[in-house]
């Protein structure tokens, strides 16, 4: 048996709403194993419609291949409702993060746009589209001898955010710490059995050897090659293998498309109570995702009623 990890990032530009982070696990027979070729019954990296046997494949891809903004997120639920372990068809917003952060976020019952907001999910998907997928989906798991362990997912929010940047001296090297954290839990989590880790790349950066040491520092990592289309370190033992990746276009590995799916789903999610709570005090206010240029204008928008309700600007504002 063997395992592999793949993780993805979403909200890394925008100066509103959280950084999202996210993994998915696999037990698989042979680390070299391909899920896109082993799922090609049940999983598409394009999206699919039609009847029959077409209906039950799953879409799972970059999210950005998947979802637009006013385009709905139903080809973002699909593919994370019809996957994921212990996330039902039919829940609500909190019950969701809480399925894919666990009890690390405490923003959620903290941020008065998140503390006070809640809904039924899913929003744009249907339950039975989805629970066509699941079942599907898990018939060809078990007939490959493949199991989805999990999906985690890891909120950053701009307090917090803004710490680790002034902490680490650039946003860039937080979004490496944040991920490698997450990857070393789940390292330390499963069996002694040989690991395949792919990231998508972190920005720019080619070197990852420094922030990896740390985090396995009971074991040698070892440089295979650094280039701009790929990094590519062994961590392991003679025990147990683990080899790590990061590289541009990582969602070309489904356990990676399958954690850009999440991250960009818990972000979507973060900006519509973020939206809500401040277009319910200001019903002309145009709506924002949260990146550079739009957030300035929306910060300009909601200045006087920020001011009135005391929201300061480390619980509101990511400086990079």
């Amino acid at each position: 048996m063997a395992f592999l990890i793949g993780t993805d990032e979403a909200g890394y530009g925008p100066n509103l709403g959280p950084l999202l982070v996210s993994a998915s696990v696999w037990r698989v027979d042979d680390v070299a194993c391909e899920l896109y070729r082993e799922l090609e019954s049940a999983v598409s990296k394009v999206n699919v419609s039609g009847k029959g046997e077409t209906r039950k494949r799953i879409a799972i891809a970059d999210s950005k291949l998947l979802y637009k903004h006013r385009g709905g997120l139903a080809g973002l639920e699909l593919p994370l409702f019809s996957t994921t372990p212990n996330l039902s068809s039919d829940t609500t917003w909190k019950n969701c993060w809480r399925t894919l952060t666990g009890e690390d976020c405490e923003e959620i019952d903290e941020v008065p746009w998140y503390r006070g907001f809640d809904r039924s999910l899913p929003i744009d998907a249907t339950t039975e589209d989805i629970d066509i997928r699941r079942d599907h989906f898990a018939k060809c798991l078990s007939k490959r001898s493949i199991e989805l362990l999990a999906v985690r997912s890891v909120a950053v929010f701009p307090k917090r955010f803004n710490q680790l940047v002034d902490e680490f001296d650039s946003k860039g090297a937080a979004l490496s710490n944040i991920t490698l954290d997450l990857v070393a839990d789940l390292v330390g989590e499963l069996d002694t059995e040989p690991i395949r880790i792919v990231c998508d790349k972190h920005g720019g950066r080619n070197s990852y050897a420094g922030f990896l040491q740390p985090r396995f520092d009971d074991r040698l990592v070892r440089v295979h090659h650094e280039s701009r289309p790929e990094s590519l370190y062994d961590i392991g033992t003679p025990s147990q293998p683990i080899s790590i990746c990061f590289r541009s276009k990582g969602e070309s590995f489904l356990p990676s498309a399958l954690a850009s799916i999440a991250s960009k789903y818990l972000r979507e999610l973060a900006m519509l109570a973020f939206n809500d709570f401040w277009i319910h005090r200001q019903p002309d206010l145009r709506p924002t995702a949260g990146y550079p240029m739009d957030a300035k204008r929306f910060r300009s928008d909601v200045a006087e009623t920020r001011r009135r309700l005391a929201i300061h600007d480390d619980v509101f504002w990511r400086n990079r």
